[in-house]
């Protein structure tokens, strides 16, 4: 297995560690990840991560939620067991279709949020009994911290990410 150095950056401000990031991308620097205790608003695009697609996913989530409703009713309350309800038999969906919009709603919400769920934690590779990513627990509380591949330019990388108003940096073998 090959190991790779990376420098570990802590910062304790959320305007500072924004400075730094646009600072190290500008001069043409890979940041690997950034761990926050908050979210950081505008961080995604400092990074330069592209927009998430997971609302086109619960769109689509929702619309097969809908479909399965509209074929849940008709099955049930048309085809398989048809009822006289307040002594107006009708055996046509569209006519019965405004008792079914309660339910249309509900199991277009219920499969878009359940899926949702589902696909990001599959999206964000949280698995059950899986062990934490995170490499320091100061993250969790109060500091930040910026994971920098090194590639041969250490001590080029150290003097810039000193620059940036860090408060610790840690070079550390990454497995």
């Amino acid at each position: 297995m090959s190991t790779n150095k990376v420098i570990h950056a802590f910062y304790n401000d959320d305007d500072i560690l924004m400075d730094a990031v646009k600072k190290i991308k500008g001069e043409h620097h890979h940041i690997e990840e950034v761990f926050c205790p908050f979210p950081v608003h505008g961080l995604d695009k400092a990074l330069g991560l592209a927009p998430t697609r997971l609302a086109i996913t619960a769109f689509f989530y929702g619309i097969t939620g809908l479909c399965f409703a509209i074929w849940m009713t008709n099955y049930m309350m048309i085809q398989d067991w048809p009822q006289d309800i307040g002594g107006k038999p009708n055996f046509s969906w569209f006519t019965n279709m405004p008792a079914f919009v309660p339910i249309m709603f509900e199991l277009t919400v219920f499969f878009a949020a359940h899926l949702m769920v589902i696909t990001f934690y599959m999206r964000s590779r949280i698995w059950p009994f899986k062990e934490a990513e995170n490499p320091d627990p100061r993250t969790t509380d109060d500091h930040f911290l910026m994971e920098i591949p090194v590639h041969g330019n250490e001590d080029e990388l150290k003097a810039l990410v000193e620059s940036t108003g860090a408060v610790e940096i840690n070079i550390v073998e990454k497995h």
